[in-house]
């Protein structure tokens, strides 16, 4: 008995659709049948890990905040790739070496935008 080579592939392939796709149909379904129709005063409160709230949950953050949190984001990156690389140094080939010098000129590019734009002074 001969059996297609890609039969397995489907297989898995069906397997992954139906994993990703039966979490958010169960939650739909869960939604409609349990979830109350119109947002009220209990499903609008604010959770606070079981306690009660205090004060206001919006508080304005500004928003450089969130650039110096993108910038050190990328820079973080950045030494997940540059650690590997420099501790296997020695095997790599010209091409490598290119890659990597790309990759440290675009990064470095975004700093330079981001000191240009005026985003590192601390207001």
């Amino acid at each position: 008995m001969r059996t297609d080579p890609y039969l397995p592939i489907l297989v898995l392939l069906l397997g992954a659709l139906g994993f990703a796709v039966a979490p958010l149909a169960l939650a739909w379904i869960w939604a409609k049948k349990f979830s109350p129709p119109k947002p009220g005063r209990d499903k609008n409160a604010v959770y606070e890990c079981g306690l009660e709230a205090s004060g206001d949950a919006w508080v304005q953050f500004k928003p450089g905040y969130y650039l110096y949190a993108i910038i050190f984001l990328v820079f973080d990156v950045e030494v997940v790739f540059l650690l590997p690389f420099a501790t296997a140094f020695n095997g790599f080939g010209v091409g490598e070496c290119i890659a990597m010098l790309a990759f440290l000129l675009l990064l470095i590019e975004g700093l330079a935008w981001a000191y240009q734009k005026n985003v590192l002074t601390w207001t």
